[in-house]
């Protein structure tokens, strides 16, 4: 979900066993495209901004979305993450990635407050979806997202080579 040039799903086709089949969505028309034309193994789709994506519900066994919910608004994290469990069936993972702490420098003051309260707190001044719109992740608020599901493994990113790194969360639907 979110596949965007396919720089990870263009290369599970190989290191999943035969059989497995592999989908790609992402919101840009023009990367679909491109996807559908030149990476093999892989079906893509186009999806909107909001939900829902075309596959019934139980549909896959893992999910993934690297940096997505780090473009949406409040509301849509939400919206995605109950379309994300729909479309996942009973037993199966959702793995994500979010600014959690690590990315702490990066606010203004009275977002770093808000965050301190765990709060979601959203850059929202471009169109959602774009690389500078910015959501930034409390744990406890990404944990009240995933209520019901389990959480079988939170990654708290950290600083690498002086840069922060999103936290990964594994979640078991």
């Amino acid at each position: 979900w979110g596949c965007g040039p396919a720089r990870v799903a263009r290369h599970l086709p190989e290191l999943l066993k035969p059989g497995c089949q592999v989908f790609g969505t992402d919101y840009n028309p023009v990367t679909i495209k491109w996807n559908q034309e030149n990476i093999p193994r892989v079906s893509f789709f186009l999806n909107k901004h909001e939900p829902p994506l075309p596959f019934s519900g139980n549909f896959f066994d893992a999910v993934y979305g690297i940096s997505i919910f780090t473009h949406l608004s409040e509301k849509l994290h939400y919206d995605w993450f109950s379309e994300l469990v729909r479309i996942t069936r009973p037993g199966g993972i959702i793995l994500l990635t979010m600014q959690g702490r690590s990315f702490s420098a990066k606010l203004t003051p009275a977002e770093q407050e808000i965050f301190d309260q765990g709060r979601i707190v959203v850059r929202g001044h471009t169109k959602i979806g774009h690389r500078t719109y910015s959501a930034f992740h409390p744990e406890s608020f990404v944990r009240e997202l995933i209520r019901e599901n389990t959480v079988l493994g939170f990654d708290p990113g950290g600083i690498s080579k002086g840069q922060p790194v999103q936290d990964v969360w594994m979640i078991r639907v």
